[in-house]
């Protein structure tokens, strides 16, 4: 099997699971994995797809600069430039974009702080913090309509390897070494996110029931 169709294969897995979750509202969403270093070369989802359905015209090839290497009627995702920015900062070799209810609420709540902590989860493990008082912080930036500004912003904080963005009102951005390692990212950002607003709603829930 050639590098382009693993890739290819392990990108369409991880759709499938992801699509199984109900991630992908309104073909919302948007999915990457680097097929070739040097040049750049990404596979990423095809723009206005419904995730939930497998075809052959789900992902298409891009260079460096998020352009299609092929003739195609395809589009590339709108978020194509924030992949670019990932894959030209880091050594990461796939990076998922999703919409969540409980990803867009944190966003909102925390975007005026510019970011949330989480602590005291076993969870956080999953980013490789393995100390007993490990604090996580993921940064929330602005929805620029315009994707370039969007990209530059978003870009100041793709630092690592493996990390993730909230962008405020729109979704979550992942990556990771591989596969595995961004989708296991996203996991326990959306665990994360659930069980914090989960929480603040039982305790308003008591404090209200406290008052009557």
């Amino acid at each position: 099997m050639s590098i382009l169709n693993q890739r290819w294969s392990e990108l369409a897995a991880v759709k499938r699971e992801l699509a199984e979750r109900d991630w992908f509202p309104g073909t919302s969403g948007n999915l990457a994995i680097k097929v070739n270093t040097e040049p750049l070369s990404f596979l990423v989802t095809s723009s206005g797809k419904d995730k939930r359905i497998e075809t052959d015209e789900d992902f298409l090839l891009v260079d460096g600069d998020g352009a299609a290497l092929e003739e195609t009627k395809l589009t590339p995702s709108a978020e194509t430039l924030l992949h670019v920015e990932i894959y030209s900062r880091t050594n990461a070799g796939c990076s998922l974009h999703v919409h969540t209810v409980d990803n867009n609420v944190i966003s909102e709540l925390y975007g005026d702080e510019g970011g949330v902590a989480f602590k005291g989860q076993e969870i956080i493990k999953a980013f490789g913090l393995w100390e007993e008082d490990a604090e996580w912080h993921i940064p929330i930036i602005e929805n620029a309509a315009h994707i370039p500004a969007l990209a530059a912003d978003f870009g100041q904080y793709v630092k690592g390897d493996s990390g993730a963005v909230l962008i405020r009102n729109h979704g979550i951005t992942v990556w990771g070494k591989d596969a595995f390692e961004a989708k296991k990212i996203l996991e326990a950002c959306e665990f994360l996110f659930s069980y914090h607003l989960k929480v603040l709603s039982l305790k308003q829930a008591k404090s209200l029931s406290l008052r009557a």
